[in-house]
């Protein structure tokens, strides 16, 4: 099965009110619509600080979200002077703190900061016809050569794509939007 690559850059899911908070009472605006149904790339930015350092102008998706998070590519984390985990989107707990800098003031969060794990996501007859579900391990291949395993989401609120960061498609030689063979580990 061929899947688009999406390549993910630095971004920040937010709640509402944290939101609110850093830019008052205005409403998060789609700038454009990004590769999963629904989400979307802001017209805001936020700064990440952390001690004495500090990266501008981080894009928030949306939309809102139950809860903050900050996904980093490990040189990003290395910047700042974090050692977040590796971790799938939502599994917060024990991850790094963070400063969120905005318009109208600063938020830290005691948690919240993740590398992304690598991840395709899939429809359910997706999944049925890789045969695998959520968690699941599924090779990335190029020209017949496994890149990278990454986890499987399988959900029908997703479009077809591999999610991997800045520095793991640099390192891989993976440009966005390729094309690529993914296959259950195993088979």
């Amino acid at each position: 099965m061929k899947a688009v690559v999406g390549i993910s850059k630095r971004h920040i899911h937010i709640t509402e009110e944290t939101f609110k908070k850093l830019f008052g009472d205005i409403e998060l605006e789609v700038r454009n619509y990004i590769g999963q149904p629904g989400q979307f790339a802001s017209t805001s930015k936020i700064d990440l600080k952390w001690n004495d350092k500090i990266i501008e102008g981080v894009r928030i998706v949306g939309p809102y979200r139950k809860e903050n998070q900050v996904e980093l590519a490990a040189s990003d984390a290395q910047q700042l002077g974090l050692e977040p985990p590796r971790r799938m989107s939502g599994d917060l707990e024990g991850s790094s703190p963070i400063i969120l800098v905005g318009p109208l003031g600063e938020e830290r969060l005691e948690k919240g900061v993740i590398l992304a794990e690598g991840h395709v996501h899939l429809t359910n007859k997706q999944g049925k016809e890789l045969d695998v579900i959520t968690g699941d391990l599924v090779q990335v291949l190029k020209d017949d050569k496994v890149m990278i395993e990454v986890q499987a989401r399988v959900d029908d609120n997703s479009a077809l794509e591999v999610h991997i960061d800045t520095d793991e498609a640099e390192e891989l030689g993976i440009e966005a939007f390729e094309e690529l063979e993914i296959a259950k580990c195993g088979k």
